[in-house]
């Protein structure tokens, strides 16, 4: 599936979830509804993730001096019924977003693929499923010492109680809106998360975003899905998709 992004929208997404989008059909999305980059990580062009792993749903081999927090993110085949790439949308916005409301700055980190500047280091995936069309997850592990860490998680509390009427955040000079944060309900194996959802507005374009931030010691994981070929519809980060990762950063722990 092939879907072009409208540059009026194209601040309400993580980068990452460009590098997602595209798995599964070769249906274009409704019109009016949310923006996706050109491009398709079910393309096979080099560098979107498709590899004979992929075809035959082999777990990926791991890399030679790959570093521990590579390690513990996902890579192609180690999902079946997803692609998954490293690769981002050069056209989409990338860093870190800045809230227009000082409270609200800790999920407008969220949203960007550069965290808060407290992260040592960050690994960025995307993920597209192949069975549910037009779903995209944006995977994001970064380290922290472990007392940043959860501080960021308490952070993260404090701002979707605080934040509950909306924010805009403004990243390369485009800026989106996020209303409708609320708490949501979501089981992880992590020490300790937290889960929201919101709506995020551009350009009369709007789009259901679902977010989960994990803490596992010091490394913490965010992820972020929303559905692009029914921007719509409520989404939600498979469960699938958080276990196979909090399993990796255990493991490689």
């Amino acid at each position: 599936m092939r879907i072009t992004a409208r540059a009026t929208t194209v601040a309400l997404l993580p980068a990452l979830l460009f590098a997602a989008v595209g798995c599964g059909s070769t249906d274009p999305p409704a019109t009016g509804k949310a923006p996706a980059p050109s491009g398709s990580a079910a393309s096979g062009a080099p560098g979107t993730g498709t590899s004979a792993g992929a075809a035959s749903g082999a777990p990926a081999a791991p890399k030679t001096g790959a570093t521990l927090l590579e390690r513990a993110s996902l890579e192609q085949g180690d999902l079946p019924g997803y692609q998954i790439s490293s690769q981002s949308n050069p056209n989409a916005p990338h860093g870190q977003p800045q809230a227009d409301k000082k409270a609200c700055q800790p999920l407008a980190d969220a949203m960007g693929d550069k965290p808060d500047p407290a992260a040592r280091e960050s690994v960025n995936r995307g993920i597209g499923s192949q069975r549910q069309v037009g779903l995209a997850v944006a995977a994001t592990v970064s380290s922290y010492s472990e007392s940043d860490a959860k501080r960021l998680v308490s952070r993260l509390r404090q701002a979707i109680a605080a934040c509950g009427g909306g924010f805009s955040a403004t990243i390369e000079k485009q800026t989106g809106s996020y209303k409708d944060v609320k708490a949501a309900a979501y089981k992880t194996g992590g020490d300790e998360s937290v889960s929201w959802t919101t709506t995020a507005v551009a350009g009369g374009a709007s789009a259901q975003v679902h977010l989960v931030v994990v803490r596992q010691g010091g490394t913490v994981v965010r992820l972020t899905a929303l559905n692009v070929a029914a921007a719509g519809q409520k989404a939600q980060v498979p469960q699938e998709v958080a276990d196979k990762q909090l399993e990796k950063v255990k493991r490689a722990g």
